[in-house]
Formats: C-alpha cells, structure tokens, sequence
C-alpha cells in the first residue's frame, strides 16, 4: 500500500474562502435552458415554468453564481429579443450552435430564476457583433431603478425593483477563431476598455471580467493577455480562464492529473497581469476569473454530424460522467481552492444537461451525474479560510505532464465552529493509499469526525435514471483518529472533517 503524509497548520493561510469558487454557467446552448433549467407543463413547473427538481438540485450543488447566456452564445445576441410578452418575441437563429432561439426565456426569467435559486447573476455582454452602447442599454435596463426609458421599460414589463448586477463579462472567448466577431488582442482590448469605462460612467462600483485566452493551448497565449490588460488594466478587476479536459488515448493516469494543467495556466496568467501591471506602475492587482471550466469531451463533438436544420434545443454536449470524470473534476477544484489568493471567481459550465451536473429528461425524470458530488460537498463544507498543505506523496509517471504526485489536497479551516476539512485525490489507478495527518498545529486534539469517499471498483461507473446513486459518497470506515490516518482508495475523491473533541 502506498503511503503520504501532510500537515494541516492554520499558518499555512492562502486566502479566505471565495463563495464565487462555487459558480456555474447557464447557456442558451442545446438543452440546458429548454427542458433544463425551464420547461412549462413539467409536473415540477412553478407558475414560471422553471422546474422544481432542477431548482432544488441547484440549491443542493450549492451554486453561488451563474454565468449567463453564454459562452459562444452571447456574441450574436440581442438581449432585446428576450423581454417583453413572450407572444411578441422573435424567433432568431442562433450561428454558435446552430440551433433556433425562441427567446422564451430572457434577462427578466433569468433573473426570476437566480431569485429563486438563491444565486448570485453573473451577466456577459456581446462584444461580438455589438458593442459599447448595447452594453450601457443592457446594464441600464438591469440596474437602474427607475425614470429612465430603459428602466422603465423593465417596470412596464413586471419586474419594478433593479436586478442589480454586479459582475459582468465583457464579451466571451474573443481570441477563437470560432468566436462571432472574433477579433485581435488590441482590437479587443480597445472596445472591452471603452465598454468598461462607459459601464464605470453609470456604476463605477462593477465588478468587469476582461476575456483572456480561452485556453493555453491557443497560439496566442500570453501575448493576448498582456496586450488585452495593457488596454483594460486601470477598467477591469479580472481576467477570464477557460480550460477543459478529457481522457485521451486511454491515458486514466494523465487525465487524473489534468490539474497540473489547470495549476500552470492560473500561474502563467497571473504572473503576465503582474508583468503587465509592474510595467504600468500600477498598484492594482487583477484577479482571474475562471468562468468556465470543466471534463468535457470535445472531441466527440468535433467529430460529431453538424445539424442540418435549425432545432429548437437540441440535444447538444450531454455528456454522461463516470467515477473518473468525477474524480478529476475534484482534482480541478481542488486546485481551484488552493489559488484562492488569486482565482477570485469561478464557474463550472455548465449546470443542466450540456456538460452538467444535473441531467434531466424532458417532461420526465431528474438525476445528479457523477460530478455532481465533489461539487457540492467542496461547497458545503469549505468554509472559513484555504489551507496550503503540501503532501509528501509517491509519485508517477504520466506522457502528458510527466511526474506528478500520487496524492493532491487542499484543506480549510473555519475558526468559528473549530472545524477543519480536508479534502484529497488519490490519483493512483490501482493502489490505496494510507494518508497520515499532522494536526499538532490545531491545538486540542483533533478527531476524525466524519469520511466520505466517493469511488467504485468501476472506474466508468456512471449515474443514470435508473441507477441515480450507482455512484455517490459513501462513508469511509477505513480511518483512525489516534494517530490521524485514513485509507483512501484508488481513483478517489476523500472529503475528510477534523474536530476537536467536545470542551468540558
């Protein structure tokens, strides 16, 4: 059995907890709008005709944002389409996913829904084939309270209080090719700051995510965030990363480490906005927002049919996650959490159907997807403050990101109710691992409270309608308390609770 040892120390301090990590993405993309989040007539449906499920799973993920309408989506849309009475709304063709868009569902249900759901909007602006002034209209129809012909026109359409947006994107993915209206890094950088300062004009307190690369594999990395922030850099607080991952080529031990990838990418586009921001003579210090993120298997839909016809919500990207997709998405967060200094924002995308967590059927059933899991419990029981721990850990070999350890954790610590939570990957695909814990640091001497373990001896063991808890947490008994230690199996995500024991 393999063997790892780390300590748990609250000097170890990285940063607080960001509620934002916990971010997801709504897109008018395939199915996570229509029969996702809203499908009139669902025996769930509320008077809106947002499903109840979907809802109630959304609260149990617990999300905090969402990102909304897009992605790819937003750089061809006329957020005009979707007020007013649904009657009078136009049907449009949507070019990024060649689907048919009926504008059933705008910014004023998008905003009903976040109410309901208890999340916080994240709005995205198209910088694709619009521009500054539909901006200014869109943030003023949101935002302003009343007295205006736009803030009027939202009280005239049943909404009276502003939705009050906070956190905007500007634009989305403008370095693709694929992108509408896809443009240079200077082409972009001029209209993303002329937006950002005539947004400041109105509220000078948002909070404005400039696009950066939309992965680190495009051509253009770096030198597209540094030309982008030499622009934005005095207007904007963030900087958009985006990054996905898939096993490739049967590589089980390299995708389990595709966090390695993830930790690079956060510390390559940090480094060129300091570089940027040394050479402005700027005190400010830009933070990342890493709105979109996920395993997602793009080559099966690259070398997918296109359509021939324009649906109306297709069944697009509904990938269906296994203990190994989960595991690795744990990782992700994981290194999420750890750079919390600096990833001030982050959302999964997405959250219903199209690369999701949550998985429905139209008119039917609703059930949690693998990845479901390592979500939620990183949102309900990270609190407090991040906690570097370094493991000393066995290590291996993989092709993509050559040696890596075994062992991949993070832990917080919440000084309020004493507890400590650890959470931890074993990447190995065939071996336990026996992990000790130094705990000494925390004071009184602390117990394992509770071990939760989310494996199977199937490593594509899937969650499906019928078999919705194949795969879930379950309780690990394989843990000790005098001295700390716990078993975790191999292709594991481990969420592990520490507490001191009752005071007298």
């Amino acid at each position: 059995m393999l063997q790892a040892q780390l300590t748990i120390d609250p000097a170890f301090r990285v940063a607080p907890v960001r509620r934002r990590t916990f971010g997801t993405f709504v897109e008018h993309l395939g199915r996570c709008v229509y029969t996702g989040i809203y499908e009139p007539g669902h025996p769930t449906a509320d008077e809106n005709g947002f499903r109840g499920d979907v809802l109630a799973l959304t609260r149990e993920l617990g999300v905090s944002t969402v990102r909304y309408p897009g992605g790819n989506f937003v750089s061809g849309y006329r957020w005009e389409d979707g007020i007013g009475p649904r009657a009078n709304r136009p049907r449009r063709l949507d070019l990024a996913w060649h689907s048919t868009e009926t504008n059933e569902v705008g910014v004023d249900e998008f905003m009903r829904w976040t109410r309901l759901a208890g999340v916080e909007p994240m709005m995205a602006v198209n910088l694709g084939t619009r521009g500054v002034q539909e901006a200014l209209d869109l943030l003023e129809y949101c935002n302003i309270r009343s007295g205006t012909a736009l803030s009027d026109l939202r009280i005239a359409n049943g909404t009276k209080d502003p939705h009050d947006v906070r956190m905007w994107c500007l634009g989305n993915e403008m370095d693709g090719p694929w992108q509408i209206g896809h443009k240079t890094a200077r082409e972009y950088g001029r209209i993303a700051a002329e937006t950002a300062r005539a947004m400041r004009m109105i509220d000078p307190n948002l909070e404005l995510v400039a696009c950066g690369s939309s992965g680190s594999s495009m051509p253009t990395f770096g030198s597209w965030e540094a030309t982008v922030l030499e622009e934005t850099y005095d207007v904007v607080d963030h900087i958009s990363c985006h990054a996905y991952y898939e096993e490739k080529d049967g590589d089980l031990g390299g995708f389990l480490a595709c966090s390695t990838d993830m930790e690079h990418f956060i510390a390559s586009v940090a480094a060129t906005a300091d570089h940027v921001g040394a050479r402005l003579r700027s005190r400010k210090r830009i933070g990342i927002s890493f709105d979109e993120w996920n395993v997602w298997y793009l080559s099966r839909f690259q070398s997918a049919e296109p359509p021939t016809d324009w649906p109306v919500a297709p069944p697009l990207l509904e990938d269906h996650y296994h203990l190994a997709d989960a595991v690795a998405l744990g990782g992700l967060l994981i290194t999420l959490l750890r750079n919390s200094d600096r990833v001030l924002a982050a959302s999964l995308a997405q959250l219903v159907n199209v690369i999701a967590p949550i998985m429905t059927e139209p008119g039917g059933r609703v059930w949690k997807q693998t990845t479901f899991h390592p979500f939620a419990q990183a949102s309900r029981y990270a609190s407090g403050d991040v906690l570097r721990v370094e493991p000393v850990s066995p290590m291996y070999d993989t092709a993509e990101f050559g040696e890596v350890p075994v062992l991949h954790a993070v832990a917080t610590h919440d000084e309020d109710d004493e507890t400590t939570t650890l959470f931890a990957v074993n990447r190995s695909t065939e071996e336990p691992v026996t992990l000790e814990i130094d705990a000494r640091a925390l004071g009184r001497d602390v117990v394992i409270t509770s071990a939760d373990t989310l494996t199977d001896p199937d490593v594509y063991a899937r969650n499906t309608a019928d078999a919705p808890d194949r795969v879930a947490p379950r309780a690990n008994p394989d843990h000790r308390s005098d001295p700390l230690r716990v078993v975790l199996p191999p292709v594991s995500w481990n969420v592990i609770r520490l507490t001191p024991p009752p005071r007298p």
